[in-house]
């Protein structure tokens, strides 16, 4: 443990560069939503101001959203989803509302108050090509230097993972769902 604790030292004292972040948070797996709102209480926390717009969600209400609307000082709140994609069955209207969101996440991308920016979902508005993925790297690029931008969903496009700062992928081990259990409360929604 000596040894370990000398080698994490050196990385730590070496690891000096402070900026804004961009994580994706991608893969089958549960958690990937969940991670980023514990980013976002986190940075409650310490006092700083939050963004969140979800790209896809938005048939149902959810404890997220329930939650986080209790600070309307410190969150910015916008759901802009007509829901999952199987189930809305307009492509038209799947892209306007998209590009609506990716509006307000440029909002909130260019104000310098906001700390951290949840992209809730905007993997799936990619993969579908609701959005194109080379403003999206633009807009997310020209953000202020200190915010931190997260983004969530299955299937992040190679080109935002190679503009990541931090990549995890949620893998599936077991999911309840396949045994015929359906989504609850507190726990999926």
């Amino acid at each position: 443990m000596q040894r370990k604790k000398a080698v994490m030292d050196e990385k730590i004292a070496q690891a000096q560069d402070e900026h804004g972040l961009l994580l994706v948070l991608t893969g089958n797996g549960k958690g990937k939503s969940s991670s980023a709102f514990g980013m976002a209480a986190r940075s409650l926390g310490h006092g700083y101001k939050v963004g969140i717009v979800q790209f896809i969600k938005g048939a149902r209400s959810t404890g997220e959203e329930t939650f986080f609307r209790r600070f309307p000082d410190e969150v910015r709140y916008h759901v802009m989803g007509a829901g999952f994609t199987w189930e809305t069955q307009d492509r038209q209207d799947d892209m306007a509302k998209a590009r609506a969101a990716w509006d307000v996440a440029v909002e909130l991308m260019s104000d310098p108050e906001i700390a951290l920016v949840v992209l809730d979902e905007l993997n799936i508005a990619l993969k579908y090509r609701y959005l194109e993925i080379e403003q999206v790297l633009r807009d997310i690029g020209s953000r202020p230097m200190h915010q931190h931008v997260v983004v969530t969903g299955r299937g992040a496009p190679p080109e935002l993972i190679e503009a990541a700062d931090t990549v995890t992928e949620m893998g599936v081990v077991k999911h309840a769902f396949k045994s015929g259990i359906k989504a609850q409360k507190g726990v999926e929604f």
